[in-house]
């Protein structure tokens, strides 16, 4: 399937609009519309969002708009709630938004009601979680678990660890949480070091059960198995996987019944609401694991209903294409005031880079636009001691997602007063900057004596005029983290329909994993230069002399 022509007249509009409003100065916006805040903001699904502050009026955001219904994003929208196979590159569906679906209203993919086979996993999940939590699930000395490890990469790992991490106040008091993901054998020597074999739950997460850096873990866990216990019966008190292939997964020695499955329909940065989710149930129960499902619906209803001029996807995703493709924003930064989901800028750096970091449109030829931005960020305050210079006073424009949490739950109360006033006041900071002439007032007021005020008062001056979004939550409740993750899914899947490029293939992955597999071949054997360049071969003959 391939998307229709993209609409160029939008863009033209737009880059005109750009041209003739100019910078448009937020600081004379927001004295010259004093309901601008009230205009600028929507709530839906357990967040708030404040897009006041950004380089936009209300022509910009018609503008946008109808960009977004040129596009025909509506139906696009509908294609993929249904269940057509809008990945066509690979020939699938994309319903992750099925694995949250809370209505039993038949599905169909390939002629075939999905509905049934999501929820009888879910059974099994719970079913198996239960047997976890009640110690009738026991290693095979007869010890409970207290230990789970989830041994994944990528979206095997990034989403479940991101949630169980977010989550930590929901967590089981009986059961400890590990992630294993780098093939550096340090990450799972690390983990194993503080592991109790007879209590240990090895979580084995691969759809394929052949990702290299995966069951190359997963090997090595088992062996310390054995090596600990000696008996390859005993794997199956300890290991149960996570994927689509079962005969991989009877091979290794897993029971095919401690098999949890999931489809081709989901892909791997969106299926930490699959099966995938079993280290996040293990962590913090099943019933908690539903609230998140049923967040994230609450969310997808949102997107599939709402009026694109009150939808939070749509809106965020189309201030995203206006700092992207207008203003020039070659990366965006992602600022979570809140130390529980200071692993959520490294989730979404998968979920958006891995999504729209394409060059080739739905047609197969080169992409006419900027697509997806260089994402990052880290949690709040820590990075205002950091990065926050660049973005404040560096050369690039950098626009800024916060996001707050409004209710404190740490009993700290006077921290997250302080954390939220913080937050608040860098959003300020940026729409607002400093003159040279009000830092020259404030040195004259402050400084006794000083050889040059008004160099000083340069190096103080900031241009002020940076874009920035603001999401308020009221509790970090695992409904309203799905939510808060939905919404991104469905901003990264919006900004990919307008680019006119497919968000769910990753075919840029492939090749580096392609090459490593041949040169693996290598290391053991003989080079052959005449595959490699200079520089390659002799980064191999120095690893080799390593070897001994």
């Amino acid at each position: 399937m391939t998307s229709e022509p993209v609409p160029q007249g939008c863009w033209r509009a737009l880059q005109e609009h750009c041209h003739q409003a100019g910078l448009l100065d937020m600081r004379l916006l927001f004295r010259d519309e004093p309901d601008r805040f009230s205009r600028f903001s929507v709530e839906a699904a357990g967040i708030f969002l404040d897009f006041s502050k950004n380089r936009i009026n209300q022509e910009t955001l018609g503008l946008l708009f109808e960009l977004a219904r040129t596009t025909q994003l509506d139906v696009w929208i509908e294609r993929m709630f249904e269940g057509e196979k809008i990945n066509h590159t690979e020939d699938r569906a994309v319903l992750h938004t099925a694995l949250r679906r809370r209505s039993a209203a038949p599905l169909l993919v390939d002629g075939t009601d999905i509905i049934p086979q999501i929820r009888a996993v879910f059974e099994r999940m719970g079913r198996f979680v239960q047997a976890i939590h009640s110690g009738s699930w026991r290693g095979c000395t007869g010890k409970p678990i207290t230990d789970v490890v989830n041994i994944g990469i990528g979206g095997s790992d990034l989403g479940p660890r991101m949630v169980v991490e977010a989550l930590s106040e929901h967590a089981v008091a009986s059961i400890k949480s590990h992630f294993v993901a780098n093939i550096d054998g340090t990450d799972l020597s690390r983990t194993l070091k503080v592991l109790d074999h007879e209590s240990t739950l090895f979580v084995i997460a691969s759809k394929t059960f052949t990702t290299q850096e995966t069951m190359t873990n997963a090997h090595s866990a088992r062996q310390w198995l054995l090596e600990k216990q000696g008996s390859s019966a005993d794997i199956a008190k300890h290991f149960v996987a996570v994927s689509s292939n079962r005969t991989e997964v009877g091979a290794f020695g897993i029971d095919p019944l401690n098999m949890f499955e999931f489809w081709d329909w989901v892909g791997g940065r969106y299926s930490l609401w699959s099966a995938i989710g079993l280290s996040i149930a293990l962590s913090v129960g099943m019933d908690t694991f539903e609230c998140l499902l049923t967040g994230a619906n609450a969310m997808d209803e949102h997107f599939r209903h709402a009026p694109f001029e009150k939808n939070l996807p749509v809106i965020l995703a189309l201030i995203g294409i206006w700092n992207r493709n207008y203003l020039g924003a070659e990366t965006y930064a992602v600022l979570p005031y809140d130390q529980r989901l200071h692993r959520f800028p490294s989730y979404l750096q998968q979920l958006d880079m891995e999504s729209n970091g394409k060059t080739v449109g739905l047609d197969g030829l080169p992409v006419a636009m900027k697509t997806g931005p260089v994402l990052w960020g880290e949690a709040g305050t820590n990075g205002q001691h950091a990065f926050y210079q660049l973005i404040h006073q560096g050369s690039d424009l950098v626009p800024v997602d916060f996001i707050a949490i409004l209710e404190d739950e740490s009993g700290f109360a006077e921290h997250r007063k302080i954390l939220v006033a913080n937050c608040f006041a860098q959003a300020e900071a940026l729409m607002k900057g400093q003159t040279t002439e009000q830092a020259l007032a404030e040195i004259q007021q402050t400084v006794a004596r000083i050889r040059d005020p008004e160099v000083l008062a340069r190096h103080k001056t900031f241009a002020g005029n940076k874009p920035s979004n603001m999401l308020l939550i009221d509790q970090l409740s695992p409904r309203n983290l799905g939510a808060l993750i939905a919404l991104y899914e469905h901003k990264i899947f919006t900004q990919g329909i307008l680019w006119g490029i497919n968000s769910f293939d990753q075919w840029g992955v492939e090749l580096g994993k392609q090459l490593a597999t041949g040169l693996l071949g290598e290391i053991d054997g003989q080079l052959r230069p005449e595959r490699h360049d200079s520089s390659t071969n002799g980064l191999m003959r120095r690893f080799k002399a390593s070897l001994g």
